[in-house]
């Protein structure tokens, strides 16, 4: 996407490099301020496209890099989804469309003030109905939304590039924008004057000069893609082209960069390219076009943008490198199904990103800095959540660095600590290359039943506090150990920054050393809150470390030494909910007086409250079947009504 991720590493000065590319994405997420300021947000599904499936489309522009102009035709081939006598296309309406072509004739057609032209047929066409109409159009786009500008170079070369993320695609070409339909196939012919380079999707078919300095360029692409994710790159480009090969095989390498930066320096940081794709595909799975090539196109945006098979690129540089590529599989081959869910885009690209620092491009001191200062970034403030709520959907939201990018990565750092390395991959690579969503629209629901599905472990919980609720727990960790028996007792409390989060259920790292160097680690499993643990180690502990490895996100937890506690004092009379789960009453146990409570909803809402006597019940019989959080003196306990 453009790349906006680097907002996540402003504090972080390991290496000059860095600020450097906090630069390029400040300057994204300018971009994409200035994109907001030209119209409201678009919807995810235009309702005026639902009636048709757009699977092919051929492009045929003309194209010059020094204006700012675009003509020519679009043919578009659709399968009629409804019976209908008209049909919707989305494009920019101070674009002109000169003529609707439909089986050699003339349709009527009304540019519409909404951004869109509506094209009447002769008669109604019935649904399952496959036909295809032809749009020749031509007019200024609009280069405020930076969707297509044409441009210079520093070097002032002219270059034009197009960056359609999210609503930009009707900018410049008709097209349906909706996420909720890919076109399964693109034939791209671009004629432009002959000393440029056209860089864009797929496999180069041919570059054939037609004479009077003219020259036509054809792209095409097999693989299933939404309109924002089709591009086009026209400059004086440098082809750096080679080959990728890994373990599983070879494909073309193809770079177009401008001719000032065709380098021993950038061929060397392009070669790497190589090793980050055995990387990803030793963990995600196979490079998802491999039939057609991997490569970049330069612009003159900071940052990049994933365009499938061919990325966008301000500069090169290895993170950004990195997490384009993440993007091949999470936002290309599988794509967010609405803007709400972009984390699926941007998280999992942000999470290649923590992969590759983590086994190719730092050491173990540097990588947990770098953790160190994503945390301290996504926990500056404690609310905001990772999925984008409809009352929240605006450009800045859907862009935002520290929610979409960090917090999304963040999450994924945390379920690969609660399944594990090889189960988490696992996951990722069966997520992929699930029939239901690759080359398709995915939802955060998806992902989340699919990984319950595929583990055998529920995710609901975790998604409703980590991707759905807002903030991040704080820790109290009190520990103590009984000198003879060598036991440690652990008494572990937590408070949540947000109302809207009661309780994260989580495994908790632990690692304790002992005064002869010795070095023991520990899971505990909080369900509940002010839980007591016991653990056996056959030392004399002198530290106890919480979240060694920076593998949760939190702020603020506290570890401490309390002689006071002991192991006896687990067995001291305790409270119990009762039964648990219930289907009309719970008692709590273990009453010495009457105490209040309250019982909240997973998302944090006041269910009810009262007041529990020692020997009185707590009607739950109206409640929903689910799980809730009970709240009584300074006590957390999950209940389940049945």
């Amino acid at each position: 996407m453009k790349q906006l991720y680097g907002l996540l590493m402003v504090l972080l000065t390991i290496n000059s490099v860095f600020g450097q590319f906090d630069n390029e994405r400040k300057e994204l997420i300018e971009s994409e301020k200035k994109s907001a300021s030209r119209s409201a947000l678009d919807v995810n599904i235009n309702p005026n496209t639902l009636n048709y499936d757009l699977q092919y489309v051929r492009l045929e522009l003309d194209l010059d890099p020094t204006q700012q102009y675009v003509s020519g035709t679009v043919t578009s081939h659709f399968k009629m989804l409804q019976n209908s006598s008209d049909i919707y296309f989305d494009l920019a309406n101070n674009l002109t469309v000169s003529n609707v072509k439909y089986h050699g004739q003339n349709l009527a057609f009304q540019q519409l003030n909404t951004d869109e032209i509506k094209i009447n047929f002769p008669a109604a066409l019935s649904a399952q109905t496959t036909d295809s109409l032809s749009i020749t159009y031509s007019g200024v786009p609009d280069g405020s939304s930076d969707a297509f500008v044409a441009d210079f170079t520093t070097a002032g070369d002219p270059v034009l590039a197009t960056l359609s993320e999210p609503f930009g695609a009707k900018e410049w070409w008709p097209t349906k924008q909706s996420m909720n339909d890919k076109i399964e196939k693109l034939d791209i012919k671009i004629t432009t004057p002959a000393e440029y380079t056209v860089g864009s999707n797929g496999k180069l078919m041919s570059e054939t000069i037609l004479g009077n300095g003219r020259k036509l360029t054809y792209w095409q692409t097999n693989y299933p893609i939404p309109a924002y994710l089709f591009a086009l790159g026209i400059s004086n480009y440098t082809k750096l082209n080679s080959t990728i090969t890994t373990s599983n095989g070879s494909f073309p390498f193809l770079n177009y960069v401008y001719p000032g930066f065709a380098t021993s320096s950038t061929q060397s940081t392009l070669n790497w390219t190589s090793t980050c794709m055995q990387n990803f595909e030793d963990h995600f799975g196979l490079y998802p076009y491999r039939n057609e090539k991997y490569g970049h196109m330069q612009f003159n945006w900071g940052g990049g943008m994933e365009h499938a098979t061919m990325t966008s690129m301000g500069g090169f540089n290895q993170r950004l490198i990195a997490h384009e590529l993440a993007h091949q599989w999470f936002g290309d081959k599988l794509t967010c199904g609405a803007w709400n869910d972009i984390w699926l885009n941007e998280g999992f690209a942000t999470f290649g990103e923590h992969l590759t620092n983590e086994t190719l491009l730092m050491t173990t001191s540097q990588f947990q800095t770098f953790l160190s200062n994503e945390i301290d970034f996504i926990t500056s403030d404690p609310g905001g959540s990772v999925y984008i709520p409809d009352s929240d959907l605006n450009f800045n939201r859907i862009f935002n660095g520290r929610l979409s990018y960090g917090k999304g990565g963040y999450v994924l750092r945390m379920m690969k600590w609660v399944l594990g390395d090889n189960q988490f991959y696992a996951l990722l690579n069966a997520y992929q290359n699930n029939p239901a969503f690759a080359y398709n629209y995915v939802k955060t629901t998806d992902f989340r039943d699919f990984a319950t599905s595929f583990t055998g472990k529920n995710f609901t919980e975790f998604f409703n506090d980590w991707i759905f609720g807002e903030g991040y727990p704080i820790y109290q960790i009190r520990w103590t150990q009984n000198t003879n028996t060598k036991k440690l007792t652990f008494l572990v409390g937590q408070t949540t920054s947000s109302p809207t989060v009661a309780f994260y259920e989580m495994p908790l790292p632990i690692r304790v050393s002992g005064s002869g160097g010795q070095t023991a680690y520990f899971v505990l499993d909080h369900t509940s809150n002010n839980q007591y643990f016991t653990q056996d180690v056959g030392f004399d502990v002198t530290n106890v470390s919480f979240n060694y490895d920076r593998q949760i996100l939190t702020k603020g937890s506290t570890v401490t030494k309390d002689n006071n506690l002991a192991v006896s004092d687990i067995n001291q009379k305790s409270n119990n909910v009762y039964p648990n789960p219930a289907k009309s009453f719970i008692k709590i146990s273990g009453l010495e007086k009457s105490t209040d409570y309250e019982i909240f909803s997973i998302d944090g809402k006041l269910i009810k409250n009262g007041i529990a006597n020692p020997d009185s019940e707590i009607n739950i019989s109206a409640f929903v079947k689910g799980a809730y959080i009970l709240k009584f003196n300074q006590q957390t306990i999950k209940i389940i009504k049945e």
